[in-house]
């Protein structure tokens, strides 16, 4: 194993905490504080009483409500896009599968990129339609986790806040001076940032290059024997997208949104230039939901229950992050068997300028949290550096995961984690001072049920029709890889892909849309039903038979909750996919 993983990754760490805890204290603030003068303007204006508080179902609804409005709104502006401004290169309107796809992945926080966006979008879509949706997705995801967390630390009362305040706190005073302050740091690094018209340059040599010859219908063209006719063409210019890059690069991080300004994501020089660009986005992809788990333990009163929850998805992901890095400085068996040389790994889809080190790392980071950046070709990877990566996600993002849908995530665990706990004793299981009765565990058996059930389902279905195995390009156990990628990352709104897969499609379209939205919304109720449920009980005494959940005992059993989980409900698939992949690999 490359020394270096033992450097950049205690950094990284030690980074992300300094970081965190003056964000958690700011965060907590915020959450906490009586509205000012300013937001109580800003509430008149919108007609909203912020000291009205909601119920769950009250909460809840005003979710989705809000978020079905972002899917309209966004659709709309991408079908009318061709008629609108701020289009120099004259962009047309996208497609209705598309416009629908992609309003649903940036709305639940996926950003899902089936198309090329440099030559897709608009400055207008890009910045009015993406990027407002980057913030309103994260924002609606941690306003969730602070209601859940005051369901926690409320006692014998039936609302949970408010949600027009927890957005508008989210969005004004927590992302959007943080991605400020990371898109400057961005463009210091050379990340681009302008509204000019794309830029024709002349080539130092022609480049030569194939493609089929088309007739007069656009349709290629056949040989005697039923062979695509290939033609050689060459070109001296070349054409550079320009575009507000920066400026969506931060909140892309920031809010573990993921989706790219340019196709190839932060691959690209424009998106991630340099070494220090490239650290810079990690530690932002994992700054909110640290800095959250502190939030965690400082709203309820006990700084160490925040403290045990980032130690178990510390640990989880350190080890992931070895294991990745592990896989990948192994090199390619395939390759191996041929007497390829692999001394150096695999470096096959990964950037030079960054190495097996930081791109492994970079894809163990975007895959815990639910972003679904991208700094190397993931359909690249070895199949079990790969593995990783897909395992991460299908535990359900909770190793830090995404902007608040992290720490309720985890929080959801933990519930099961004292109830599994107080079956092994005999005792009624506690968490906080509350008891966790049968209505919460139905509605945790919901939440945890709910992306197993949407992922195998998807994929399953996708595999044996006809439009499904249309898309998949690679045959055998790598294209079923996949297809079981695309719905774990659509499910769980992560938004990488394994790009070998033809996913541009009505069929694939509608269907990820779907899985996307249900994904996202049967999590976020139950969790919601938990806030409210637990606000109304009264909390209880500890005592000696209390299970202490702020120590060691309660990590590790945090800890064998996700990775059972995730192990029993995924292996199966997992070894149609990437381990029999592995295993004929190296014969």
């Amino acid at each position: 194993m490359n020394s270096s993983i033992h450097f950049q990754l205690a950094m990284f760490m030690l980074v992300l905490i300094v970081c965190a805890l003056p964000l958690s204290a700011w965060i907590t603030r915020i959450m906490t504080a009586t509205p000012g003068r300013f937001e109580r303007l800003l509430y008149r204006c919108c007609g909203v009483d912020p000291d009205t508080e909601m119920h769950w179902k009250q909460y809840a609804i005003a979710v989705i409500l809000f978020n079905l409005a972002g899917v309209v709104a966004l659709y709309g502006l991408q079908r009318l896009q061709g008629m609108l401004p701020f289009n120099p290169q004259g962009l047309g309107a996208i497609s209705p599968d598309s416009s629908f796809n992609t309003a649903i992945s940036f709305v639940t926080n996926t950003n899902w990129q089936a198309y090329v966006p440099e030559t897709t979008m608009s400055y207008l879509t890009q910045m009015l339609g993406l990027a407002v949706q980057n913030f309103f997705s994260a924002a609606t995801g941690l306003a969730v986790a602070i209601a859940l967390i005051r369901g926690f630390a409320r006692h014998s009362v039936s609302t949970i806040g408010n949600f027009w305040v927890d957005l508008t706190r989210s969005v004004l005073f927590i992302l959007l001076p943080l991605a400020l302050v990371i898109a400057l740091a961005l463009i210091g690094q050379g990340v681009m940032q302008n509204v000019d018209n794309y830029k024709t340059v002349q080539l130092s040599e022609p480049v030569i290059y194939t493609q089929p010859k088309l007739d007069a219908t656009g349709a290629s063209m056949l040989d005697a024997h039923g062979v695509a006719v290939q033609e050689t063409l060459s070109t001296s210019t070349q054409t550079l997208a320009m575009g507000p890059v920066a400026s969506q690069e931060a909140i892309k991080m920031v809010g573990t949104n993921g989706g790219g300004f340019f196709n190839a994501n932060s691959a690209h020089p424009y998106e991630n230039p340099t070494p220090l660009s490239n650290f810079i986005q990690m530690v932002a992809i994992f700054l909110i939901p640290a800095a959250l788990c502190l939030v965690f333990g400082n709203m309820v009163g006990d700084a160490r229950q925040g403290w045990a929850i980032l130690v178990a998805m510390s640990l989880i992901f350190v080890f992931m992050a070895y294991l990745t890095n592990a896989a990948e400085m192994q090199g390619n068996t395939a390759l191996l068997g041929m007497g390829v040389d692999q001394a150096g790994g695999n470096m096959e889809g990964k950037e030079t300028r960054f190495g097996i080190v930081a791109s492994s790392l970079f894809a163990t980071i975007t895959t815990a949290a639910s972003c679904g950046a991208v700094n190397g070709m993931l359909d690249s990877f070895t199949p079990l550096g790969g593995m990783i990566p897909l395992w991460l996600i299908q535990m359900g993002e909770v190793v830090f995961g995404g902007v608040g849908s992290g720490l309720y995530g985890m929080l959801i665990f933990a519930i099961l984690a004292v109830f599994i706990a107080g079956l092994m004793i005999g005792r009624t299981p506690e968490y906080l001072g509350k008891k966790i009765a049968a209505y919460e565990m139905k509605m945790v058996s919901l939440a945890i049920l709910v992306g197993p059930f949407l992922v195998l389902c998807g994929t399953a279905v996708t595999v044996m029709l006809t439009d499904g195995k249309a898309g998949i390009l690679n045959p055998g156990a790598h294209g079923f890889t996949e297809v079981l990628y695309a719905f774990s990352s659509a499910v769980n709104n992560n938004g990488s892909a394994f790009a070998g897969l033809s996913a541009n499609t009505p069929f694939y379209n509608n269907l990820l849309a779907m899985a996307m939205w249900f994904g996202r919304f049967l999590v976020i109720i139950p969790v919601l039903a938990i806030a409210g449920s637990l606000a109304a009980k009264k909390r209880l005494a500890t005592t000696l038979g209390s299970l202490p959940t702020h120590g060691p005992l309660f990590v590790m059993l945090l800890i064998a909750c996700v990775i059972i989980v995730g192990a029993l409900t995924y292996i199966p698939a997992l070894a149609l996919g990437p381990v029999i992949e592995q295993l004929i690999s190296r014969h």
